[in-house]
C-alpha cells in the first residue's frame, strides 16, 4: 500500500502534519487475536487502519476534506474462552475507555472537534464511551461504525462468515497479500447458538470461542477467498466511508446533523 504521509500518522512526520489543518481524525480500532490459522493477530488492526487511509485518501481527491488516520488502537474486547488461546489478550472496557478520553482529551486541546472510528473487531462497543464523553466534550462530535458493515459482504462474496472469513482474509489479500498463508488455513466451521432468541439476535449475550470454533478459531470457510474480492469489497467500504467524511466535515454545529 502506498505510504501517504499526509493521510496516515504512522507513517508520517511533524514536518509534514504541522503545515495541514485537518477536517476529521480518524481512529482505527481493532485487537490482538488469532485468525483462525493463515491471518496475523493484528488483522482487525491491520485491515480497520488500510481501510481508514484508503477512505483518507479519496475524501481529499474527491472532495478536498482532510483527514488524518492516528495509528491503530489494538486493545480488543474478547469473548469468553478467547482468554485460553495463546497471546489473545482481552482489554477491559474501563482500559479502553481510558484510551479513548486520553486521545479525545488531546486532540480537543489541539483544536480538533470531529473524530470518526473505524471499528475493525466485533467485539468493541464505544457507543457509551462516545455518550460519557460527549459530557465532558459537548463541541467534540464522535461517530463510530464497522468497517465490514459499510457495504453488503453479500454482494461481494460467496460464503461471508464472522471471523477470519472470505470477507476478512480477501481484503488482507488485497491489501497485504505477503501477510495471507491460505494454505494453512482450517476451514473455520464454527457453531451457532440453538435458542432462536440468540440466533436471531433478538437477545445477545457473549459466545464462549472454546465452544464455537475450537479447532482454528475461525468462523466461515476462508476457501474463495481472492485479492480481487478483497479490492472491490474495500473500494465500496471506502467509497462511503469517503463520502461520510465529506458530509461529517461539513457540519458546523450540532443542529445541522438533523433534519
Amino acid at each position: 500500500m502506498e505510504k501517504n504521509r499526509e493521510f496516515d500518522l504512522s507513517v508520517s512526520t511533524y514536518g509534514v502534519a504541522r503545515q495541514n489543518n485537518y477536517d476529521v481524525v480518524i481512529l482505527p480500532w481493532g485487537a490482538t487475536e488469532p485468525h483462525n490459522l493463515h491471518l496475523p493477530y493484528l488483522t482487525d488492526c491491520i485491515l480497520s487502519h488500510d481501510i481508514a487511509v484508503e477512505a483518507a485518501v479519496k475524501a481529499f481527491r474527491q472532495f478536498g476534506i482532510r483527514a488524518m488516520v492516528m495509528p491503530p488502537v489494538q486493545m480488543g474486547s474478547q469473548n469468553p474462552g478467547q482468554r485460553d488461546l495463546s497471546f489473545c489478550v482481552h482489554y477491559r472496557y474501563e482500559t479502553q475507555r481510558a484510551i479513548l478520553s486520553d486521545l479525545v482529551a488531546n486532540l480537543h486541546h489541539q483544536g480538533m472537534r470531529k473524530m470518526l472510528i473505524i471499528n475493525g473487531h466485533g467485539g468493541n462497543n464505544f457507543k457509551n464511551m462516545i455518550r460519557d464523553l460527549t459530557v465532558e466534550y459537548p463541541d467534540f462530535m464522535i461517530a463510530t461504525g464497522e468497517w465490514f458493515k459499510m457495504a453488503d459482504p453479500h454482494k461481494f462474496f460467496d460464503q461471508p462468515g464472522d471471523h477470519a472469513d472470505e470477507v476478512e482474509t480477501s481484503v488482507m489479500m488485497y491489501y497485504h497479500p505477503e501477510l495471507v498463508n491460505l494454505d494453512e488455513a482450517g476451514p473455520g466451521k464454527g457453531k451457532g447458538f440453538k435458542l432462536e432468541a440468540l440466533k436471531n439476535h433478538s437477545v445477545w449475550m457473549p459466545r464462549n470461542w472454546g465452544k464455537i470454533s475450537p479447532h482454528d478459531t475461525g468462523v466461515g470457510d476462508p476457501s474463495r477467498s481472492t485479492a480481487e474480492k478483497g479490492k472491490r469489497f474495500a473500494e465500496a467500504v471506502t467509497d462511503q466511508y469517503a463520502r461520510f467524511l465529506n458530509d461529517f466535515a461539513k457540519v458546523r454545529d450540532e443542529d445541522e446533523l438533523y433534519e
